[in-house]
């Protein structure tokens, strides 16, 4: 059998359990690539996901010990399985993999083909590897569930966050009026971004500043979530990705991001086009992947943490 170097927990926990070691290289299945990593990239609390270690979204499926974290990859398409026609040895991908698959924590992981997308010309691999989640958040939020259009007035919670950060550009482009909550020293990097107005949350009630909003991307919930229903115009939403909304109030929506190659193609549109740019902060060798999970509880970051594989 052959074998690749790869990041794995073999128990259940943080990032003391993760040990870099020689494992199994997977296989290329019926409609799957086996995509030789160049850069994944990691998430806050990825760890604590029943998803990670188990075959379930609830914790109740069976344990996937040994698994491989790490969900959003770039790429290089080294062979292709059964049935596979959209994509040729030697192409440059990147994507989401699906919660409940090994991850990009490796040499090499098998991926579905169909979660797939060109990666995009203007990005290294390691900057490709930092948009596929939040990315992708941003999109299912803002245009999936929350209906964006020109024009809209939208507020955005966590403006400087991994998805936040994101959702402003991508608001933006699409021609909203962006407002944003952050803190005073990641304002003028949120205003770069494209936020006309921010926030302060922690001097100032967004709701004594903020009215009439078309859409509200929640991403820090609590009493910011239930605040946010004074500053919907009748009929707008409120789109969480963090909890379920009062239910008794109409315009509510919580989702869980799911792998969308559509939704790949027109970040992808929207990098090359120049009007979304991935931050990165940090860039890390493999072997240091349990380090970089421990930073990643280290306080708030202006990019994502790229594990740099070849």
């Amino acid at each position: 059998m052959s074998t690749m170097h790869a990041v794995r927990g073999h128990h259940r926990g943080g990032p003391e359990q993760l040990t870099y070691e020689v494992a199994p290289r997977p296989e290329a299945g019926a409609g799957e690539v086996l995509v030789a990593v160049r850069s994944a990239s990691i998430t806050l609390g990825e760890l604590t996901w029943d998803a990670t270690w188990t075959d379930s979204f609830d914790g109740s499926g069976n344990l996937r010990t040994p698994i491989i974290p790490s969900k959003e990859v770039s790429g290089i398409v080294a062979r292709v399985g059964q049935g596979v026609t959209d994509w040729d040895v030697g192409d440059e991908v990147y994507g989401l993999i699906p919660f409940t698959r090994d991850g990009a924590a490796a040499e090499y992981v098998a991926v579905p083909a169909a979660v797939l997308a060109a990666k995009p010309s203007r990005l290294d691999h390691d900057r490709a590897a930092a948009l596929p989640l939040a990315g992708l958040t941003a999109w299912q939020g803002l245009v999936g569930h929350g209906g964006l259009r020109p024009g809209f007035r939208v507020l955005v919670h966590g403006g400087a966050g991994g998805v936040g950060s994101v959702a402003v550009q991508l608001a933006a482009a699409l021609g909203a009026s962006v407002t944003a909550t952050a803190s005073a020293s990641s304002a003028d990097f949120v205003r770069e971004l494209g936020a006309e107005h921010v926030v302060d949350y922690r001097t100032e009630r967004f709701e004594e500043h903020v009215k009439d909003m078309d859409l509200v991307l929640d991403t820090v919930g609590g009493d910011t979530q239930d605040r946010s229903w004074q500053v919907l115009r009748p009929g707008g939403a409120l789109v969480s990705i963090v909890a379920p909304p009062d239910p008794s109030k109409e315009g509510g929506v919580f989702f869980i991001v799911e792998p969308d190659r559509t939704g790949l193609d027109e970040l992808t549109r929207l990098v090359d086009d120049g009007k979304l740019e991935p931050r990165v902060e940090r860039v890390v060798p493999l072997a240091e992947t349990a380090q970089a999970y421990t930073a990643l509880e280290e306080g708030h970051r202006l990019g994502k943490i790229v594990l740099r594989v070849a």
